[in-house]
C-alpha cells in the first residue's frame, strides 16, 4: 500500500496529464498516447528510496505483457514521485538511475529475458532498458530540469517502449517525427536541445535524465545480463 493520500494521488495524475496536453508541450508521442488512453501513471512515495521498486517492476512486467496483447503504436508509463518536491538535476540523475539500477538487479530472479532489440552496454548506440521482454526508452522529469520540456512538479520517470519508435522507422515517419519534436522543444525553451540533436551512433543513456552532459561522462548503470 502506498503511504499518498488519495486525493494527492489523483491530484498527481491528473496533474501530469495536464502537463502533456498544454499546448506548448513539444513532446507529441506523449500527446498521442494522451489521446488514445494509453498514457498510464503510477504514483509512488519517494524516488530516493526503494520502497516502490518492486511495485514499480510489477507494473513495468504487467505493462509489456498488456503491449504484446494490444501493440497499441504509442504506450508510455510515467511513474510520479510524490517526493522529494526539490532536486537539483545532478540530485534527479543520481536518484534516477539508483532506481533503474535497482530495477534491473530484479531481472535475474524473476528471470526475465532480455529484450533482443537492445544491448546492456550503457556506451553503446543500441543500448535500452528491458522489461518483460520489451525495450524502453525513459524520460526523467522533475521540477528543476534546466530543459522546460522536462520539468513537473515532482520527479518522475516515463518509460516509453521502444517497439514504437521501431514501427515509426519501418514506415519512414521517425526522422519526421524527430525533427518536429525538435523544433517544437526549440520553441518552448527558446534554443535548440544538445542532447536532441545527437547523432545515431550516440547511446540514448545520456538522454534520460534530461540533463545535457558530455558526451564522454560514463553513466552509472551496469546490467549483469550477458
Amino acid at each position: 500500500m502506498l503511504n499518498i493520500d488519495e486525493k494527492e494521488n489523483i491530484r498527481l495524475g491528473d496533474a501530469f496529464r495536464a502537463h502533456i496536453d498544454a499546448k506548448d508541450f513539444p513532446c507529441i508521442g506523449a500527446k498521442a498516447a494522451l489521446a488514445r488512453g494509453t498514457l498510464e501513471t503510477l504514483i509512488c512515495n519517494d524516488i530516493t528510496s526503494a520502497w516502490n521498486d518492486l511495485l514499480i517492476h510489477e507494473h513495468l512486467l504487467g505493462f509489456s505483457q498488456e503491449y504484446r496483447r494490444d501493440p497499441s503504436l504509442v504506450r508510455s508509463l510515467a511513474v510520479i514521485f510524490a517526493k522529494p518536491s526539490k532536486l537539483s538535476e545532478m540530485q534527479f540523475e543520481k536518484h534516477m538511475w539508483f532506481r533503474l539500477q535497482s530495477l534491473a538487479d530484479k531481472y535475474e530472479w524473476r528471470a526475465q529475458g532480455y529484450a533482443r532489440t537492445v544491448g546492456v552496454d550503457t556506451t553503446d548506440a543500441h543500448f535500452g532498458l528491458s522489461f518483460g521482454g520489451e525495450a524502453y526508452f525513459v524520460a526523467g522529469m522533475h521540477p528543476d530540469a534546466s530543459r522546460p520540456a522536462r520539468r513537473f512538479e515532482r520527479p518522475a520517470m516515463v518509460f516509453n517502449l521502444h517497439d514504437q519508435f521501431e514501427q515509426l522507422r519501418l514506415d519512414n515517419r521517425y526522422d519526421r517525427l524527430r525533427e518536429t519534436v525538435t523544433d517544437r522543444d526549440a520553441s518552448f525553451a527558446g534554443d535548440t536541445n544538445p542532447m536532441l540533436s545527437q547523432n545515431s551512433a550516440a547511446s540514448e543513456a545520456a538522454q534520460y535524465s534530461g540533463r545535457t552532459v558530455d558526451k564522454d561522462q560514463q553513466c552509472p548503470f551496469e546490467d549483469k545480463h550477458p
